[in-house]
């Protein structure tokens, strides 16, 4: 809890920040977890994604390989919720998209059953006291 926390910046943005990423790793439309992590393999960024998600230490990823993996206008459309600029929502993912990926995945591979990930978004909120 405490490492999303400081990951998160807290306040009010740090929320809806936490509550925009696990909404992309739980959104069919963009194939949730798995299409997230497709498309970071598809930008370069595998060997990073395959460590959130394996048993192992997390490779650190910067808001600027982000940016690029995602787009700039997922990134802007982000920024704009949350009312700040691009570089704080890329650089804010950068910091959390590994912890959640890592807690989401605890035996090392991704959940197949939608309501897996549902129950586990559940208590990462039910932790972080949201």
């Amino acid at each position: 809890g405490s490492v999303l926390g400081k990951a998160m910046g807290g306040g009010q943005q740090g929320n809806a920040l936490l509550d925009m990423a696990m909404g992309l790793l739980n959104n069919p439309q963009s194939g949730g977890m798995n299409g997230l992590l497709d498309k970071l393999k598809a930008s370069g960024l595998g060997d990073q994604a395959a460590s959130w998600v394996g048993t192992g230490q997390n490779m650190p990823v910067s808001g600027e390989q982000l940016h690029s993996a995602l787009g700039g206008d997922f990134i802007q459309q982000i920024a704009g919720k949350l009312g700040v600029d691009a570089g704080q929502t890329s650089g804010g993912l950068a910091q959390l998209l590994p912890t959640l990926i890592d807690k989401l995945t605890p035996n090392g591979t991704v959940p197949q059953d939608g309501n897996q990930l549902e129950q586990g978004l559940a208590s990462l909120r039910k932790m972080l006291g949201q």
